[in-house]
C-alpha cells in the first residue's frame, strides 16, 4: 500500500481495519470500483464500507458523469491527519 495511504495506528481500533484503510485512500476523490481495485476486494464490500462512513460523516460523495466520487469530509480530513477525533470543546 501507498505509504500516503496507511491509516493512522489510532484509527483502527476506532473504525476498524478495513474502513482505516478505506479512509486513508480517499485523500483524493475516487468512485468505488476504484477504490476496490486498489483495496482488492469487491466493490459491494467497498459500497457497504463507504455507506457506514458517509452516514458518520467522514466521507462526501458527488457525481462525476456515471460515477460517485467519494472523498475525505472536513472531519474525516481531521480524523485522518491526527488519527484521533477532534475535540468538541470550543
Amino acid at each position: 500500500m501507498d505509504p500516503a495511504a496507511r491509516p493512522a495506528a489510532a484509527l483502527v481500533p476506532l473504525l476498524g481495519a478495513p474502513r482505516a484503510r478505506l479512509l486513508a485512500l480517499l485523500g483524493e476523490p475516487l468512485p468505488t470500483v476504484e477504490l476496490a481495485r486498489r483495496l482488492r476486494v469487491t466493490p459491494s464490500a467497498v459500497s457497504q464500507h463507504l455507506r457506514v462512513l458517509h452516514a458518520a460523516g467522514l466521507v462526501a460523495r458527488a457525481r462525476d458523469g456515471r460515477h460517485v466520487l467519494y472523498r475525505r469530509s472536513p472531519l474525516g480530513e481531521e480524523l485522518a491527519r491526527t488519527g484521533e477525533p477532534p475535540d468538541p470543546r470550543p
